[in-house]
């Protein structure tokens, strides 16, 4: 390999994000490097992998490098090296900092470090400011507080120069040492200033942010306190050498009570301390990791994964054990660092961080719960009777009540009914239709309690009781309802044998609200099967004598609304739900008035009216009924563009999820991420993405978990986080790898490259695209996979690549042919072979064939045209200008230049690009005031380019 080839390669790691594959690549080029004669390349190389080191979470080897450049630049100083003066002293601070970090390395020689920084700052007429900085760091470090103060205040003092840190790192530094003595107000006040302006330093403003925690924290500013954990843990979680950090951010979620926060981002960052950047971060982190853990351990049994590392295999530990762990391995990195400096102050210091504990009020900081999630609480072991139970009932006369009650769904007066039966009579001796009546009752309250299947229990023994008396109408009541609670639990065949018997059996009976009520009963039952048709069938009938009973008719009602919805008839649907509605508000049940709102807000095509019912719905609904309110109410007000609105609903419905104990909370995580993003908030949007993404691999939804994914790449590339987004759909690229999913597979292995592409990322762009080409062409889709040849061959050409460009083309002319061939051309393939017309012209004219390339664009403009993709005809015009340009043929430049630079928007980038070639032809033909004139009238100078 060249050296020109080997400084590109050097040119190019320069645009990758710091971590192991920017490393990997530098110290391959390094050893190439120094297997040839440049002396120059092998210094530029070391030089930007000390930096990559320190970034990258593997700053001891960042002394070798250093080393060996300084050795280098004072043994033999050669011109190149001048150039890199700056840089080297800028990473003497980086020394510094790494070398306190590491207890084997004497303190002895970090002042030594230190006193050589100082003479050479001083020999290059530098200020001081950043040596006095890294000495004020040296004595804390120690902790000697009145050095510490003494050079704190120096370092204030001294003049800032190009060698000070900049706008961020500084100020960052000065809000820690604020907030350690105390002086939290100030701490804040002299950070506000620093993030309203730009910060473009690696490290900010994620340094600054941390550092304010517990200033905000301490100073009651909660929300901002709030903002800047999130924030700033998003740009710090994916980099090795920010440890040290990240263990801020979980000690402050253990100071804020979000202690399964706190668990979480242990787990997320475990395995880091297996291959920590430095000893002092480990210890640090290890320490606020114990503490956090400690706490946990302590609320219940809290187990944690943990990756294999070593001779360690992967598997599960308890939070106790590995608190245990963690702070042995912290107070003895603590004892080591003690040892070097000659003081017990890290020991001191890792102490306070060990017992850290919940301090002021809880601060919820989950953007998917609006609260912390209460522990359900118990039911109580007795109802406490209701006044309406009469003193000197007999057990019949309770057990009426009860029945009443049941009938009304008045649950309270039930409850305290049989409680008072239980309480005067379930000691004592009834008669068998007495018992047979309370084993009945039995059902009712089971089915609010502990749900169908001990409902169906109580009901077979009570079935049983009925038919031993016999009583052949209560036989045929309760085989009914029994019948409904198998279909819904998944014992059709004899369910619906019970239910249809009992029809059969009141179809000729005279009391008509039995009648009805056995028709409900069989309703529900096929409803269950999913048996439409005869579900609608059964609820007419029982909808024709309901109106006997208000309540069983507001039932019947509710019941043949739910049937209409899944049959698909929306007419009939929004006028059954509106007479839901309206006899579900007649008896006042909260319950039945909220399901048949509910139901009405999902029959009506009018926005508005679908959030007011929701609305009304909420007025009504009891606790355990608002959880589909709060769902249906976001997904409404989403769906009328008010999204903020929105995204509260959804929090709210995230949180009753997980406070009901019910499943699905991953999946509304999923929609409230959508959410989020759709209300511009892209952090809040992540963070519940990533929940959700895990919630819904835990339940084992991948299709649904991948879709998430997808979500959650997109907020990525909002976020302007690349590497993330990437890794994201590669991961994603890997797990649609089924023949079915092969079209979904080329989307996002596409999509990758475009990101790629649009960062510069050519060579990585091309290999995107041609294996999302190579999934198209197996899925079946031709015009796809031109595209994504097209786009490779692009690729390769802006990468410098021109000879694998050409053999690119060579592959999409193939392609386009076989498209375009046909008696009928669709508009989309005219448009991606136009377009790969263009791509092929670019890269024969970078191949120095520009002849070849204006004889592809012949025509193209035109076929442009008649699909009226305009803006890429102009665009192909002013191509083929400039391939005329570079063929030496500027007459015939102009008027092609003239006519396309009349038909577009003046003002605009294409318009610009059209007047500075035809200036610089007009040049070439020798009429330099025509040129000048048209860069005036464009607004172009002489070097605009």
């Amino acid at each position: 390999m060249s050296d020109d080839e080997l400084w590109r390669m050097l040119h190019e790691s320069s645009g990758m994000p710091y971590g192991a594959g920017r490393t990997a690549a530098l110290e391959q080029l390094l050893r190439r490097a120094d297997s040839g004669d440049d002396r120059h390349l092998a210094f530029a190389v070391r030089m930007q992998a000390t930096t990559a080191y320190v970034y990258g979470g593997e700053p001891a080897k960042s002394f070798v490098t250093f080393s060996w450049c300084l050795a280098e630049f004072d043994r033999d100083p050669q011109p190149y090296h001048e150039r890199y003066a700056h840089q080297l002293l800028w990473h003497f601070k980086y020394m510094v900092n790494a070398m306190l970090k590491f207890p084997e390395l004497p303190l002895d020689r970090t002042y030594a470090v230190l006193d050589d920084m100082q003479r050479r700052y001083a020999n290059a007429g530098h200020s001081l400011q950043a040596v006095h900085k890294h000495r004020y760091l040296v004595a804390d470090h120690v902790g000697d507080a009145e050095a510490a103060e003494r050079w704190y205040q120096e370092w204030l003092t001294a003049p800032r120069d190009e060698l000070s840190d900049c706008a961020g790192c500084d100020p960052t530094t000065q809000v820690a040492h604020l907030a350690h003595v105390g002086r939290h107000d100030e701490a804040v006040a002299l950070a506000e200033p620093v993030l309203a302006g730009r910060l473009t330093c690696t490290e900010q403003p994620q340094a600054i942010l941390t550092a304010l925690l517990l200033p905000y924290l301490r100073s009651e500013r909660g929300d901002a306190a709030r903002d800047a954990h999130r924030e700033a843990y998003r740009r710090l979680r994916g980099n090795l050498s920010d440890l040290w950090d990240i263990g801020d951010h979980v000690e402050f979620c253990t100071l804020t009570g979000n202690e399964a926060r706190a668990v979480e981002i242990v787990e997320r960052h475990l395995d880091w301390l297996d291959r920590a950047p430095t000893p002092a971060a480990a210890m640090h982190f290890a320490a606020t990791a114990a503490a956090a853990l400690r706490r946990a351990a302590g609320a219940g049994d809290v187990t944690l994964h943990r990756r294999a590392a070593g001779d360690r295999p992967a598997g599960e530990v308890s939070a106790a054990a590995l608190a245990a762990e963690l702070t042995d391995t912290a107070t003895a990195l603590a004892a080591r660092f003690d040892a070097r400096n000659g003081t017990t102050h890290q020991s001191e210091w890792i102490a306070r961080r060990l017992a850290a504990g919940p301090d002021g009020e809880h601060l919820p900081l989950s953007a998917s719960l609006r609260r912390r999630p209460a522990r359900r609480p118990e039911p109580p072991a007795t109802p406490v009777p209701a006044a309406t139970v009469p003193a000197g009932a007999t057990a019949d006369e309770l057990l009426d009540l009860a029945d009443n009650c049941w009938r009304t769904h008045d649950r309270a007066g039930l409850a305290a009914a049989l409680a008072a039966y239980d309480g005067r009579f379930g000691a004592t001796g009834q008669p068998p239709r007495t018992a047979a009546r309370r084993l009945e009752l039995r059902s009712a309250e089971l089915t609010d309690a502990d749900g169908p299947q001990a409902a169906q229990e109580a009901n077979r023994a009570a079935l049983a009781a009925y038919r031993e008396l016999p009583d052949p109408v209560r036989e045929q009541v309760v085989a009914g309802r029994l019948g409904a609670l198998l279909c819904l639990t998944g014992d059709g065949e004899e369910g619906l044998a019970l239910a249809q018997g009992s029809a059969d059996f009141f179809a000729g009976y005279d009391d008509a609200r039995e009648r009805a009520a056995a028709y409900d009963r069989l309703a529900l039952a096929l409803a269950h099967l999913q048996r439409w048709e005869e579900a609608l069938a059964a609820a007419d009938l029982a909808a024709a004598e309901a109106d006997v009973d208000p309540w069983l008719a507001a039932r019947v009602a509710l019941h043949r609304a739910h049937v209409l919805e899944e049959l698909e008839r929306p007419e009939e649907f929004r006028a059954a739900a509106e007479l839901a509605r309206r006899l579900t508000r007649e008896v006042g049940v909260g319950e039945l008035v909220t399901a048949a709102t509910l139901a009405y807000a999902r029959a009506t095509d009018d926005p508005a009216e679908r959030i007011a019912a929701c609305d009304e719905a909420l007025e009504t609904a009891p606790a355990q009924a608002r959880l589909p309110v709060r769902v249906f109410r976001a997904r409404a007000l989403l769906s009328a563009d008010r999204v903020a609105e929105a995204v509260e609903d959804f929090a709210e419905a995230v949180t009753l999820c997980v406070e009901q104990g019910a499943d699905g909370d991953a999946f509304l995580r999923w929609e409230l991420a959508n959410a989020y993003r759709a209300a511009g908030r892209p952090a809040e949007a992540a963070e519940v993405a990533e929940e959700a993404v895990l919630g819904l691999d835990r339940l084992g939804a991948q299709a649904e978990a991948d879709r998430c994914r997808h979500l959650l790449a997109g907020i990525y590339v909002d976020l302007g986080e690349l590497e993330p987004a990437l890794a994201l759909l590669d991961q994603l690229a890997r797990n649609l790898d089924g023949p079915d999913n092969l079209p979904h597979r080329a989307q996002v292995l596409e999509e990758a490259g475009g990101l790629l592409y649009d960062a510069d990322r050519d060579a990585l762009a091309a290999q995107r695209f041609a294996e999302a080409a190579t999934a198209y062409r197996l899925a079946g889709a031709p015009v796809d996979e031109l595209r994504a040849r097209r786009r490779e061959a692009d690729a390769l050409n802006w990468s410098g690549d021109v000879p694998a460009a050409v053999r690119a083309v060579e592959v999409v002319d193939g392609l386009a042919v076989a498209l375009t061939g046909r008696p009928e051309v669709p508009p989309v393939v005219t448009y991606e072979a136009a377009l790969a017309a263009e791509v092929g012209a670019r890269v024969l004219a970078a191949d120095d064939r520009p002849d070849e390339g204006l004889d592809r664009l012949a025509g193209v403009p035109a076929r442009l045209r008649s699909i009226e993709a305009f803006g890429e005809a102009a665009r192909v015009e002013l191509l083929g200008g400039e391939l005329l340009v570079r063929a030496g043929r500027p007459g015939e430049a102009e008027p092609l230049l003239r006519n396309v630079l009349g038909g577009l928007p003046p003002g605009s980038r294409p318009a610009s690009q059209a007047a500075w070639l035809l200036a610089r032809v007009l040049d070439e033909l020798g009429r330099p005031d025509e040129a000048a004139a048209v860069r005036a009238e464009h607004g172009l100078g002489d070097d605009d380019d």
